[in-house]
């Protein structure tokens, strides 16, 4: 599976070290919010709701440097327009991965 990376923040910050520390911690604050509102969405099969979450998550993988991830993740979204919950479980995985790195930084 694709891994996480701070390349893209590294790259907008510079060598701006504070501005680099608040956008890891803007990922490191918001993400699990995000993560919990598309779980509570789409756990009540609320397709639609859960597709607008999924494209919010969609900003933070391409900011965490997962293109692969982040064309899984469109497509998800449009299967939840289309009430389809196709590829749940692999942009889950993704979500457990882009958490499990956010919680290490």
């Amino acid at each position: 599976m694709e891994q996480p990376n701070l390349n893209y923040i590294d790259e907008l910050a510079g060598n701006d070290d504070d501005f680099r520390a608040k956008l890891v911690n803007t990922i490191k604050r918001e993400l699990p919010n995000e993560v919990t509102e598309y779980k509570n969405t789409i756990n009540n099969s609320d397709f639609l709701t859960a597709a607008n979450h999924v494209h919010k998550l969609k900003h933070k993988i391409s900011v965490m440097g997962m293109e692969k991830s982040y064309y899984i993740a469109e497509e998800f979204e449009h299967n939840l327009k289309n009430h389809s919950a196709d590829l749940r479980l692999e942009f889950e995985n993704i979500l457990t991965t882009m958490q499990n790195f956010a919680d290490g930084l």
